[in-house]
């Protein structure tokens, strides 16, 4: 285990703490950046978490997934390619009982590629940094986006809205930028 202990900030699982691995590139989402995160989706989505369909594309320990979970979220998928980090995630959602998290094994990229039929009106971006992974993700996210659907990414630098894209919120915490942006189809 990290010496680095989260714990889920808000909601049915609050203060249950997040099991994290030893695994190259792994870095669980502060407890501060979370709950500033989802002050912004309360904001954004009127409190209303129930009926939203969310993607933790690179779920690591789940700290994102889980939070999304407890706050009521109508089903989270998260996606993972880390054995271990895999087992922590599925012994967690089983501890708490989380019939909503969906866990499945396997590289974002070719996830994506058969997700041709999921609308999810929040995808959350939390990929390994230093390895391009949000400029090769823009292109293909809007297909799997419901409209007006919402993206949190985390980066090593700030970032700028790509096409179809209007960034809403950013901050930064430590080394980390995160961005909160919202999808709007381009016009023809």
């Amino acid at each position: 285990m990290a010496k680095h202990s989260p714990r889920i900030v808000g909601g049915s699982y609050r203060r249950t703490p997040i099991p994290v691995v030893d695994a190259p590139g792994l870095r669980p989402t502060p407890d501060r950046v979370r709950e500033t995160l989802f002050n912004w989706l309360t904001h954004f989505w009127g409190a209303s978490f129930e009926d939203k369909q969310v993607l933790d594309l690179f779920a690591g320990s789940g700290a994102l997934g889980f939070e999304a979970a407890s706050r009521g979220c109508a089903h989270v998928q998260m996606v993972e390619n880390h054995p271990r980090a895999l087992a922590a995630l599925r012994q967690l959602r089983d501890k708490l009982g989380a019939q909503t998290v969906r866990i499945h094994a396997g590289d974002a990229m070719a996830t994506l590629a058969r997700m041709d039929a999921s609308r999810f009106d929040l995808v959350l971006l939390d990929p390994p940094f230093n390895q391009d992974w949000l400029p090769r993700l823009w292109p293909v996210l809007p297909a799997i986006l419901a409209p007006h659907a919402l993206v949190y990414a985390e980066s090593e630098q700030p970032l700028l809205a790509p096409d179809g894209f209007e960034l809403l919120r950013s901050d930064k915490a430590a080394s980390v930028h995160y961005h909160l942006l919202q999808f709007a189809a381009l016009r023809k």
